[in-house]
């Protein structure tokens, strides 16, 4: 599933300032066990919080003008919270969806299907509906083993309209529980658009890079 957007980071008080240059520091009782560097032009912390339930992870991402969004994950990898700072929009998972996603099935049975809404105060509810599905290839990216997926999501209005399709590979680490993004194919009404956000550092606690607010791949080029 396309994590990329996975969700809305609803803590007490707003995501804490860069008090340290160029680190980003959590807000009070979160923990970051990990930074991934992208091939995009963008960089993730990846942190639980005191505060939340059990099996919940949240994800803050950064570009070179800063935070792009901010979100929350079940111990399922169920899209939870999600937030757009530069638009101000954020969706949530509705309560009880009709067909949830689920880490433990996609782990199971080497694929997953899923059918839910996350519902927004500004634009709505939109639908997703798609697949995950192991592809039985394992990479080692900065000494870190992941699980290719491939995946296939639409996204829909309340109306039934269909808002864009994506098609692609991602990664999932076992044990973190998590996606990581990989590419894709994005097609809307306007076109279609290839992307590639996968993985090319993973820095951890005491590590120079971690907790970086600065991305150091794929910047400056031209992106369509």
């Amino acid at each position: 599933m396309i994590r990329a957007v996975a969700l809305f980071l609803c803590l007490a008080g707003p995501v804490a300032a860069q008090e340290t240059p160029f680190r980003f520091d959590l807000p009070a009782g979160c923990e970051a066990y990990v930074t991934m560097q992208a091939a995009n032009c963008k960089v993730t912390h990846y942190f639980t919080c005191e505060a939340d339930p059990e099996g919940h992870q949240r994800a803050v991402v950064l570009d070179e003008q800063g935070i792009t969004h901010v979100a929350r994950i079940d111990s399922e990898a169920q899209w939870i919270e999600l937030f757009h700072p530069l638009a101000g929009t954020s969706e949530r998972l509705e309560s009880q969806p009709m067909e949830p996603a689920s880490f433990s099935d996609l782990l199971a049975n080497q694929v997953d299907e899923y059918d839910f809404q996350t519902l927004s105060d500004q634009t709505g509810p939109t639908r997703y509906v798609g697949q995950d599905r192991l592809t039985g290839r394992q990479v080692v990216i900065d000494g870190v083993t992941l699980d290719e997926t491939a995946y296939e999501i639409t996204a829909y209005t309340a109306a039934g309209d269909e808002i864009w399709h994506i098609k692609g590979n991602e990664f999932i680490n076992r044990d973190w529980r998590r996606f990581f993004p990989g590419t894709s194919v994005v097609t809307t009404p306007n076109g279609r658009v290839e992307r590639n956000g996968s993985p090319v550092e993973f820095m951890f606690p005491d590590e120079s890079g971690f907790l970086s607010t600065r991305p150091k791949h794929g910047c400056g080029l031209a992106i369509s």
